[in-house]
């Protein structure tokens, strides 16, 4: 087969299956061009989902009469002159593509008028057909409408979803252009109803706010961090406002959305531990730097980038995040005047008279650990404890010393004061003069200023252990107690393949275990503060293995940080758990010691409060 040149219009079609997916992808490619241009006002109108009708108007620069044939001219662009401006893009746009290809594919009427000219001009162009341009009266700015998506290519039609699924790609496209440029007013409409309209605005929060909806206000937090050149501004969500999905979650980069994989992973890593890992948070970020540090050429949409420094950028997002959480009081508030809880788990409220749920069973808070109680009976938890003897309480808070937080590694707590309270419902003092109960063997009661605080006892611990974890293993390995006879388990192909795999993550948290057949491995070494907390070394490790050998785990931060969660879990104490009032008092004291306490490693609620405000309004006072 012979080599031939390609037609120009075959050429710019070939270029529009990189720039012009659909519809939300010439919306895009449109008001990025207006933003260039300088426009303060832009105006965006869809039917059908844009298969039939976009229509992008803006107050900008305008183009010139004899320039509107250049304009639809491939690789015809005023944004770029020589190769070193590559090096440094500035603008939305540089390629000179988007138009000439958009125009390939659809029926295209370009008019324009630039600031300070008497008169504007409009082109019509279908294909590779083009007019000649003609006299338009218009206000100074261009107006760009692109009609019959895909005509000419009717295999790229048929794969365009439902109108309605279009409209949602392009309305997601608009608010993050929104987001993106605060200074710009955004007019969009759909089938001429009018679905967004902001005007320009020089607060973020305002923008954010507008554009996300005022419901959100209350739950996002300023973030600001800067690096020598590199700065970040924003807001992000608290916890509660975690969404399944990362639709809530913008970032921006000189003024351009992107979707980059460093920076998502930078702010989920802010947010470890507050938010479960399957969420992901609301966040509205700008990042601004050097553009000669960052590619923006790497795809023809350009909403990937490659920063040249990509770990830098990365420590600086975590580290603005983390900040910022790190301010706020994040325990969600339990609020009994709202009808339903949001997806993030936060905010648990009931519009009907409050009925406390049932006791969680000991396996779904993580099993019970050695050395427990009897858990509740089926008959203790349909009939609740036997109730709170207060005279009893009131001699064990008196009898409790000050706990020396040996409770946390396992060591002997002193007497027992607290066997003998009736029932389930335990006090003990507190590291602040507020006593605390023990309720149903699972919760913490106790007050602070706000209100009420309910603690899930095993989450609350989960965290201290984790913190205590985690701050060992960064001053070094930790400490590890051979055993006098190693333990042996089973293992099959895969897990034995993941033990190789392990060894340098193992060491590190002092587990020493290796083949010894087959299909066997011999455990001889475990991390002191777990044999201290009673946690069987043959389990942990039968766990760790199959984990590891449905998904590699590796040797990264962040694997060894999945790890200690593991190990912090299985040490922590359990639903069903008696605490003497030492325990809960130590328990208690390191609440307010360790980071993040709020929130168990796996980013569930250890605490909730019920203010003082929702009490009263509850009691019918004033």
């Amino acid at each position: 087969m012979s080599i031939r040149i390609l037609p120009p219009l075959l050429v710019n079609q070939i270029a529009a299956g990189e720039v012009v997916e659909r519809p939300a992808s010439v919306v895009k490619e449109l008001v990025e061009n207006a933003v260039d241009a300088g426009a303060t006002a832009i105006d965006i109108e869809i039917e059908e989902g844009g298969r039939e009708l976009i229509r992008v108007t803006d107050d900008g620069s305008g183009i010139a009469a004899d320039e509107l044939v250049l304009a639809l001219t491939a690789h015809a662009t005023s944004k770029i002159a020589r190769s070193e401006d590559l090096e440094g893009i500035a603008t939305m746009g540089f390629r000179g593509e988007a138009l000439a290809s958009i125009a390939s594919v659809s029926r295209v009427t370009l008019s324009s008028r630039p600031r300070g000219a008497e008169a504007g001009a409009t082109l019509d162009t279908e294909g590779d057909q083009s007019g000649t341009p003609r006299p338009a009266g218009m206000g100074p700015g261009t107006r760009v409408v692109v009609r019959n998506l895909f005509f000419n290519t009717p295999a790229r039609r048929r794969f365009l979803r439902s109108p309605q699924a279009e409209g949602t790609r392009v309305a997601e496209t608009v608010r993050a252009l929104a987001l993106a440029h605060p200074g710009i007013g955004f007019r969009f409409l759909v089938d001429g109803r009018e679905r967004l309209s902001v005007t320009a605005s020089a607060s973020l929060r305002e923008r954010v706010r507008a554009v996300l909806g005022q419901d959100t206000d209350a739950g996002l937090l300023d973030v600001e961090a800067a690096d020598g050149d590199l700065r970040l501004r924003g807001m992000i969500g608290t916890p509660d406002l975690a969404r399944a999905t990362a639709r809530a979650l913008h970032v921006v980069l000189n003024g351009r959305p992107i979707v980059d994989r460093v920076l998502q992973h930078a702010l989920r890593e802010g947010y470890r531990g507050l938010i479960e890992p399957a969420q992901w948070p609301l966040a509205v970020v700008w990042l601004e730097m050097d553009p000669r540090q960052v590619d923006v050429n790497v795809h023809p949409a350009k909403s990937e980038v490659r920063f040249h420094d990509p770990q830098r950028v990365h420590a600086l997002v975590r580290r603005g995040v983390r900040s910022a959480l790190g301010a706020e009081d994040l325990v969600p508030r339990l609020d009994l005047t709202r009808s339903t809880a949001p997806a993030g788990g936060g905010r648990m409220a009931t519009g009907a008279p409050y009925r406390p749920a049932p006791p969680m069973p000991a396996s779904r808070a993580g099993g019970r650990g050695p050395g427990a109680g009897p858990a509740p009976t089926p008959r203790e938890r349909a009939t609740g404890p036997s109730g709170f003897d207060y005279q009893a309480a009131r001699h064990a808070m008196r009898a409790a010393a000050p706990s020396d937080l040996a409770f946390t590694t396992g060591a002997s707590a002193g007497p027992d004061p607290g066997r003998d309270v009736a029932g389930d419902a335990w006090a003990a003092p507190t590291a602040a003069p507020s006593a605390a109960i023990q309720v149903h063997r699972m919760f913490i009661v106790t007050e602070d200023a706000e209100g009420l605080l309910v603690i899930d006892q095993h989450a609350l611990h989960e965290r201290v252990m984790f913190e205590q974890l985690r701050a060992r293993i960064l001053a070094g390995t930790l400490e590890s107690q051979p055993f006098l006879v190693p333990e042996a388990i089973e293992a099959g192909a895969g897990e034995m393949e993941a033990l190789e795999s392990l060894q340098p993550l193992l060491r590190r948290i002092g587990i020493e275990a290796a083949p010894v057949g087959p299909r066997s491995v011999a455990v001889s070494a475990f991390p002191s503060l777990l044999v201290e907390r009673g946690v069987s070394a043959a389990p942990f490790m039968q766990s760790l293995l199959a984990r590891a050998a449905e998904a590699p785990i590796g040797d990264s931060e962040e694997a060894l940080f999945e790890v200690l969660d593991m190990m912090a879990c299985k040490a922590a104490v359990k639903a069903g758990d008696r605490l003497t009032p030492a325990e809960i008092s130590s328990l208690l004291a390191q609440r307010e010691s360790v980071e993040r306490s709020s929130r168990c490693p796996h980013g569930r609620p250890t605490t909730l409060r019920l203010t003082i405000r929702d009490l009263e309004r509850q009691f019918g006072r004033r």
